[in-house]
């Protein structure tokens, strides 16, 4: 699959999913909350290390920009 998602975009993500796993550890969520947010979180970080996220595909967004040399 090509990348879609983009410098800035893939770090948001992952500072998301940072945010959500501290908040998880340091005991701020939990129970259904905790799981809904957990299952999330780890949908931001696939999709950020790999740079392809399957939404963006479905309505045609790309924040990847291509460099040309």
């Amino acid at each position: 699959m090509k990348k879609n998602m983009g410098t800035i975009d893939r770090i948001i993500r992952f500072t998301l999913a940072f945010v959500v796993a501290v908040s998880y550890f340091i005991g701020f969520i939990s129970g259904s909350a905790a799981l809904i947010l957990g299952i999330i979180a780890g949908i931001f970080l696939i999709t950020s290390y790999f740079g392809v996220c399957p939404a963006y595909n479905l309505f045609s967004i790309k924040t990847f920009r291509e460099v040309k040399e």
